[in-house]
């Protein structure tokens, strides 16, 4: 299938990648020379992402723009007919992807949503083992996820409400949130605190949540750009054992999986342990289940009503904050 790229930076990039045996067609960026890179010999570059999503040319958009921008393309590329693989968040509230559910179900296009660490080996490992029952009737998830920011992080777009909707929460925190509503379901109870401890910007850069199923299963999450030293850790506890995945890999250290499975007569658990030194193949294994998802014509999940139930956590630890 012939693919487009909007959005050309890290993540557009990281994209362009992972194809498989997809043909990398155009790619548009508001800055031409990070579009014309990203392009190549091989494929087209513009500035103008509409003409991009309109070719007849094009099967499947990628988005990877600025979180203002993201709902706007994918709801264009739907409305052309055109599968669309869209980043995280999605938008910067849930309503901004009403038009694009909207234009996917008139013209039949596919949407997936990109909560890549889904596809992390260790996720992918953990959900597996989950899904088996070993971990018995769900009681919690913990997660922790965060960075420290770069020299300027806060005159970065990511600093300004208008471009990304808010600050970590809407960030890194978007993983957290979806990964625990994978293993819990649901939130009808949401908490938080999204707070501006180091950086000089308007938006938080920490956020601390407290979120509860209809079961009573809680997520307790904290997500930071102050954290000095990159973090990713997820605990997932179920009444007969528990999951803790750590590390991303690069920076965040080896990813690594744990399963403790509780014994009849409790005590120290029976312990197995998982690395995954190797490079990371998320972005690979992602794609090619949306291939799938197209190839079967099924919905591709995450989709966006993952994003939007999302960013209803978001959104509502926002209004409690006034942000």
């Amino acid at each position: 299938m012939r693919v487009a790229i909007a959005g050309c930076g890290l993540i557009g990039r990281k994209r362009a990648a992972a194809l498989g045996a997809c043909r990398l067609v155009a790619c548009a960026d508001v800055v031409a020379e990070r579009a014309a890179a990203l392009a190549g010999a091989a494929a087209d570059a513009t500035t103008d992402w509409r003409a991009m999503v309109a070719r007849p040319d094009v099967d499947i958009v990628i988005v990877a723009t600025t979180h203002d921008q993201l709902a706007i393309v994918a709801r264009e590329a739907a409305a052309a007919g055109k599968h669309v693989l869209i980043e995280k968040p999605g938008a910067r509230r849930a309503v901004e992807l009403d038009p694009v559910v909207e234009a996917a179900r008139r013209t039949g296009a596919l949407v997936r949503v990109g909560f890549n660490h889904r596809y992390h080996r260790a996720l992918r490992q953990a959900r597996e083992i989950f899904e088996s029952g070993a971990l018995g009737e769900m009681m919690f998830v913990r997660g922790r996820y965060g960075h420290g920011g770069r020299p300027g992080y806060e005159k970065e777009w990511r600093a300004d409400a208008a471009l990304s909707g808010g600050g970590e929460l809407i960030d890194q925190g978007m993983h957290l949130i979806d990964l625990s509503r994978w293993f819990l379901g649901e939130f009808t109870r949401v908490a938080g605190r999204t707070p501006t401890l180091f950086w000089n910007m308007p938006v938080e850069d920490n956020a601390f949540l407290l979120l509860e199923t209809s079961g009573g299963q809680i997520a307790f999450l904290h997500t930071g750009w102050s954290e000095w030293k990159n973090l990713f850790s997820l605990e997932i506890s179920g009444r007969t054992g528990k999951l803790e995945i750590s590390g991303l890999g690069g920076s965040y250290g080896v990813e690594r999986l744990a399963f403790y499975r509780m014994l009849p007569q409790m005590g120290p658990p029976e312990t197995t342990i998982w690395e995954y030194p190797m490079a990371d193949d998320s972005w690979d294994v992602e794609f090619a289940a949306f291939l799938e998802d197209i190839r079967l014509r099924r919905a591709p999940q995450p989709g966006l009503a993952d994003a939007q139930a999302a960013l209803r956590v978001v959104e509502q630890v926002y209004k409690v904050n006034g942000r």
